[in-house]
């Protein structure tokens, strides 16, 4: 019986320290007041952590480590997205790949290449993809 009770008092603590972790996030960004960042609109409401952690560690860390510069870090994230076959995450990275610095030319080329190497499908689902967001700044 105090297994069950202990057990019961952790997970109401883990759930009650989630919420609070979450409540002050969203506080904090509201506080602040910053427009809430895309990961925060995009899934801020159902996984505020993943939202917290993609600004924080992701955006705010790793896309700021000076070992690579963006406009290489877009390219190799353009790379990843277009090798697994991720279209919704590629769309956003193509244009941040052309905010830092990367031309329409080579990002075509960079699919082209990859056709051979990830897969003929994916690099004709990229090009589709790139075609739209190309348009987009015309």
């Amino acid at each position: 019986m105090k297994k069950i009770i202990m057990r019961s008092l952790i997970c109401s603590a883990l759930i009650f320290a989630s919420s609070v972790t979450t409540y002050s996030y969203a506080q904090d960004a509201a506080t602040q007041n910053k427009p809430p960042s895309r990961a925060q609109q995009l899934m801020g409401d159902i996984a505020p952590k993943m939202a917290q952690l993609t600004d924080d560690v992701l955006y705010a860390d790793i896309w700021e480590r000076p070992q690579l510069s963006k406009r290489d870090r877009s390219l190799i994230t353009v790379s990843a997205l277009v090798a697994m076959n991720r279209p919704d995450q590629l769309r956003s990275h193509l244009r941040l790949a052309r905010q830092n610095g990367v031309t329409q030319e080579e990002l075509i080329e960079t699919i082209t290449q990859l056709a051979f190497y990830s897969g003929w499908p994916n690099s004709v689902t990229a090009i589709s993809i790139a075609k739209d967001v190309f348009k987009e700044n015309k």
